[in-house]
């Protein structure tokens, strides 16, 4: 087609001027029902929502003469759809709505064609349809509905918020789009401004406490706001936030308080609280003691959660002292708003009385210091503890020892005057401390006590001797000179005095005139042992022992006499020790090494057969055996060798029943170990001791341990006890069955075997029946 039109261009642009002129007149004889113009190639179009087609124009080209047959073709967007184009007129109908918010124009091209060919008569032509606004859309407010905040007692004109309309229609053409805004409900309280949308305070004064929120409904009219246009509304809650224009205000300008005379310190003693109207930060405050006798006595807190203002107590009360207390108490709020000048605080009066309360005990020191030497002699006065009741009736105090401080029972206190005593004599190199709790009580009141701790130091005497420090072994070589230096030893004291230890070290007179070695005393407590000569051999002498005595500068001194061994050994020219054992004397006899080693062997072999050999004739007891019959249920075990009975003593050696931590005295128990054991006095084994009396003993030590948890514990007795006075309980040793036999004899046996006789009678009597 295109190749058509450029060979006849004449004859098509001829064309398309007539098709141009069609157009201008085909918008002359248009529909009266709908306006349309036609400029520079457009048709413009009001939008319409009719259901029949509308007549947009027509199409009309000077080769319609009749002659030549023609069609009109519509091509472009909508074409076919939207818009229809009557193939033999050229008319072109709108068949669908229109809206100009969905498409504001429509491009087509209209053409002729020859209707039995449908080759091109013309170029196409181009044009417009333009679809005009008509008001058809309301505002809409797509934000809302809106909230929005202003502080309360704000001026009038302090803006709020602003709202924002939006209108569909042509803002262009005509007033369509063109927003005006009113409020329809808020009024006095707020106002807007018809062309910006801004909310306003309209009324001076807004209380937040009267009023927290106000709901405004908003319109917006199109038109300008004349009569005809569209509307649309919105709500906008507004609430008044809070400002700090309340004070804190006291319910009570006098409140009373009776407080106990007993309450701890830190504990509540009464709350008051001032009312604020304001929330949040500007409600909360602050309590302070400004005024009142003693002020040092309380202090107020303030509680975050509840805004309560705490008494607590700093110092004890003292009914006996003062019974009453007149304090004054303000509340002022922590922020402070410098705009109001009204003042952001109360006050109030605040009275305490105390009551009077039956208190402890009073010691006249929470913790007591003594002094006692150590190996003091039992009874010897320790100190003196002393306490009071501070009641106005004044009870006469006793006084205690918490025996879980003292569990081994070392201290004894006086229950009239407090004086602590000794119990057992103390060893400072054992214990330098002792700590122990002494209660007091009212003897009029018994859960009246209080607790005083005791410190009691142990003083150091001089009752330990000094000793070396180590256990000293020293070497010396064969090829030493004359005052070599052999050994440096020095010693140590469990004691510690206060002007520190100072030994002296002096051989033994048996070994003044000694020819071989000598002591030098090197002045910081320690001395150098030499030697005389350099003749020692190992062949003449392998080992010396070389006494010492080592005494202290205590009151009286102490002393005690320790050996060094001195060693003789072969060296190098050095003087390294290379060797200290017998070979040096086996050597020389010819025997190497290993003929030694095979030697003493032989003997250790010897000795193992020897042993064993003896063993075996001291056991000469066969074990138990079994013989197995063709019926295992007839099985016999044999004794081949025959005992005494319980009267045989001298059959067996009994201790080896003892448990070996019996033979000490001492059993411990078996469910827990205590951290602190409790040590029972010792006593001989059961051999020749009553054993009734050693069972009561461990009793009375159980029960009187302090130590003891209180479980089921298993007491284990490794002894045979004597004969029990009822004999044999057994069957096995009489010819009668059980239904000859009678159990009457059970009740006489005591309280212990009366249910045992009940329940062979019973069975006695069931048989019968």
């Amino acid at each position: 087609q295109i190749k058509d039109r450029q060979s006849h261009s004449k004859s098509l642009q001829t064309g398309s001027t007539a098709l141009l002129r069609g157009l201008v007149e085909g918008q002359r004889i248009l529909s009266r029902a709908k306006r349309g113009w036609v400029w520079n190639q457009m048709f413009v179009l009001e939008e319409f929502s009719g259901p029949d087609p509308i007549l947009v124009g027509r199409l009309h080209t000077d080769l319609d003469v009749g002659s030549t047959p023609i069609k009109y073709v519509l091509a472009g967007e909508g074409a076919g759809t939207i818009f229809a184009i009557n193939e033999i007129t050229g008319d072109i109908h709108a068949m669908k709505r229109l809206d100009r918010e969905e498409k504001a124009e429509y491009t087509l091209t209209a053409q002729v064609t020859n209707r039995d060919t449908d080759q091109p008569l013309e170029p196409p032509s181009e044009f417009i349809i333009k679809v005009q606004d008509i008001n058809d859309n309301p505002p809409q407010f797509v934000e809302g509905p809106y909230r929005a905040s202003v502080p309360e007692t704000s001026q009038v004109g302090t803006s709020v918020t602003r709202v924002t309309a939006t209108d569909a229609d042509d803002p262009v053409y005509g007033n369509s789009a063109k927003l005006v805004y009113s409020i329809l409900e808020g009024q006095p309280y707020f106002s807007i401004d018809p062309n910006t949308a801004i909310i306003k305070i309209a009324l001076h004064g807004m209380d937040r406490e009267m009023r927290e929120e106000y709901l405004v409904v908003i319109q917006a009219k199109d038109m300008g706001g004349h009569m005809g246009g569209l509307s649309g509304t919105t709500t906008v809650t507004v609430t008044l936030t809070d400002v700090n224009d309340n004070p804190p205000k006291f319910s009570k300008s006098k409140q009373n308080f009776v407080i106990p005379e007993d309450l701890a310190i830190g504990q509540p003693g009464g709350k008051v609280k001032a009312n604020d109207r304001d929330i949040g930060e500007n409600a909360k405050s602050t309590y302070n003691i400004i005024d009142g006798d003693e002020r040092d006595v309380f202090e107020i807190t303030t509680d975050a959660q509840t805004q309560e203002g705490i008494l607590r107590l700093k110092k004890p009360l003292n009914f006996e002292t003062k019974k009453s207390y007149t304090l004054k108490v303000e509340a002022a709020n922590i922020r402070f708003d410098p705009n109001s000048g009204a003042p952001f605080k109360d006050t109030a009066t605040v009275k305490i009385a105390v009551e009077d309360s039956d208190e402890p005990p009073v010691f006249s020191k929470p913790t007591f210091v003594l002094q006692v030497d150590e190996n003091a002699p039992i009874n010897t006065v320790v100190g003196t503890v002393t306490a009071r009741d501070p009641d106005v009736t004044g009870s006469l105090v006793r006084y205690f020892i918490d025996r879980h401080t003292d569990l081994e029972r070392q201290f004894n206190v006086n229950v009239d005057d407090g004086k602590i005593t000794l119990a057992k004599p103390l060893d400072r190199e054992t214990d330098m401390w002792h700590n122990i709790t002494v209660t007091a009580t009212e003897i009029r009141n018994h859960s009246q006590i209080s607790r005083a701790t005791v410190a009691i130091r142990v003083l150091d005497i001089n009752d330990n001797a000094p000793e070396f420090a180590t256990e000293y072994e020293a070497f010396l070589c064969e090829n030493g000179k004359p005052g070599q230096v052999i050994q440096t030893v020095s010693a140590v004291d469990k004691d510690d005095p206060i002007q520190g230890h100072y030994f002296e070290y002096r051989l033994i007179p048996e070994m003044l005139n000694n020819p071989n070695f000598t002591i030098k005393n090197n002045g910081d407590n320690s001395i150098s042992v030499l030697a005389k000569h350099d003749t020692f051999r190992r062949q003449k002498q392998e080992m010396y022992f070389l006494p010492i005595i080592v005494t202290d500068n205590g009151n009286p001194p102490m002393s005690s006499t320790n050996t060094l061994t001195i060693r003789v050994c072969g060296c190098s020219r050095e003087g390294i020790v290379q060797s200290c054992n017998v070979e040096a004397y086996v050597l020389p006899i010819g025997l190497s090494m290993g003929a030694l080693i095979a030697i003493l062997a032989c003997i250790i072999l010897l000795l193992v057969i020897v042993v064993l050999f003896v063993t075996l004739r001291r056991h000469k007891n066969k074990p138990l055996i079994i013989k197995d019959d063709e019926d295992v249920r007839e099985n016999i075990i044999r004794y081949d060798d025959e005992g005494g009975g319980e009267e045989d003593t001298e059959a067996f050696d009994i201790a080896t029943l003892q448990n070996p931590d019996g033979i000490n005295g001492y059993l411990p128990r078996k469910d827990i170990k205590p951290d602190l054991q409790f040590m029972p006095r010792q006593s001989s084994g059961p051999n020749g001791v009553d054993v009734d009396e050693f069972i009561n003993v461990r009793l009375h030590e159980a029960d009187n341990d302090p130590t003891a948890p209180p479980y089921d514990s298993i007491q284990i007795y490794g002894y045979e006890g004597r004969g029990s006075i009822a004999g044999s309980l057994s069957s096995l040793e009489t010819a009668s069955s059980d239904s000859d036999q009678n159990y009457d004899y059970l009740r006489e046996w005591g309280p212990r075997f009366r249910r045992l006789g009940e329940l062979y009678s019973v069975g006695e009597s069931d048989k019968e029946t």
